[in-house]
């Protein structure tokens, strides 16, 4: 993890003078389904890039259920020598990139048309209020968009600018 200098997501309770802005929901609260309306969990935070001043990710606190499923996490990056990592006790939390989330205004709930329980449970999990990093986005964004081979990502703010953050 970097410095608070080099940090650039901040969870929205940690940023006094920021709120939900009128045209956007606050979400906090929602409960979260994968595409087969299973339970995930529910929409524990917000996380905003500072620099874009925009809400990028739902912190979601899991579901009982994508703990109890106990699958490794998925790391296409191993291949490149990278050590794997595994979800360990009190990781509870994971985030999800707002532009792979659809908003159900009048049920308040978050769903999601193309990630099911399975990948959930197989995507890393951190504690909650756990200082968000590049590498732990591109673990989070490979598990969820995955492919056959590892894919380079801008490493500055293009970043959000991908489908997975409503970008084109």
């Amino acid at each position: 993890m970097g410095t608070d200098k080099e940090r650039n997501l901040y969870y929205l309770e940690e940023l006094s003078d920021y709120k939900v802005a009128d045209s956007d929901m606050d979400v906090r609260g929602w409960e979260v389904k994968d595409k087969d309306e299973r339970v995930i969990g529910t929409v524990d935070n917000l996380l905003v890039n500072k620099s874009t001043e925009r809400v990028v990710y739902l912190d979601i606190e899991v579901d009982a259920s994508i703990i109890e499923a106990n699958h490794k996490p998925y790391n296409i990056r191993e291949k490149d020598g990278v050590h794997g990592f595994l979800n360990k006790d009190g990781e509870n939390h994971l985030i999800l990139p707002v532009g792979l989330a659809q908003l159900h205004l009048e049920s308040e709930l978050v769903s999601t048309e193309n990630i099911n329980h399975k990948t959930f449970a197989e995507t890393k999990r951190i504690k909650k209020g756990t200082a968000i990093d590049r590498d732990y986005e591109v673990v989070v964004l490979d598990s969820y968009v995955r492919s056959d081979e590892a894919k380079a990502y801008p490493k500055d703010d293009k970043f959000y600018q991908s489908e997975a953050f409503g970008g084109k």
